[in-house]
């Protein structure tokens, strides 16, 4: 069953402007990737540059009602968690019109779950300042520490939401970063449970 159309709410549109009024204030816009938008970011990429990213980690820890699953059934999706360090892509988009931020909002913001942050990005070409999609482990959608029979079903579980389901979101994440040279240990081990 597709989900309803998502609309973005008041406090979502609020955001939108306050970083879309921060982001005309730079020399370049940059956003710091982890998960999808590695692999597919839905808009025309100027630049992208590998980036290391310390005091945050990403983690398969969010509960996701519409991108990858439904109220009823939830899925997963990756969230920057304070703590640790991870290693990603610093991505400028090549245009910033109304068409690429509302897309993004959609997308990354349909249910104001994320806190957008300004964050600095050590990459071989310098520090970038970068946006980055955190989540806080107040949220009543981060998962704490789910159990692995738990975690298998979710991940088992191909219904999915808009964007598809869990698993497929997960490996793809996983395929890009190896592609990229990174290895995240933590989520390989995650996706063995699948066969285990």
């Amino acid at each position: 069953m597709t989900p309803a159309p998502v609309e973005l709410n008041p406090r979502s549109l609020n955001l939108l402007e306050r970083v879309r009024e921060q982001a005309s204030q730079m020399d370049h816009f940059w956003i710091f990737a982890y998960g999808s938008l590695i692999w597919q970011p839905g808009f025309e990429v100027a630049e992208s540059r590998l980036a290391t990213l310390k005091g945050w980690h990403r983690g398969l820890k969010m509960w996701s009602r519409i991108n990858r699953g439904t109220p009823e059934k939830p899925g997963l999706v990756f969230a920057l968690l304070p703590g640790g360090e991870v290693k990603g892509l610093a991505i400028r988009p090549s245009r910033c019109d109304e068409h690429f931020w509302h897309t993004l909002w959609l997308r990354e913001m349909p249910s104001c779950v994320y806190e957008p942050r300004w964050l600095k990005c050590a990459t071989a070409q310098g520090v970038v300042h970068a946006l980055a999609f955190t989540l806080s482990k107040k949220s009543p959608n981060f998962t704490g520490h789910l159990p692995p029979d738990q975690l298998r079903s979710i991940l088992n579980d191909r219904q999915g939401g808009r964007y598809g389901h869990t698993f497929d979101y997960a490996m793809k994440t996983h395929q890009s970063l190896l592609k990229l040279g990174i290895h995240d240990r933590q989520l390989a081990s995650m996706l063995e449970l699948v066969h285990s």
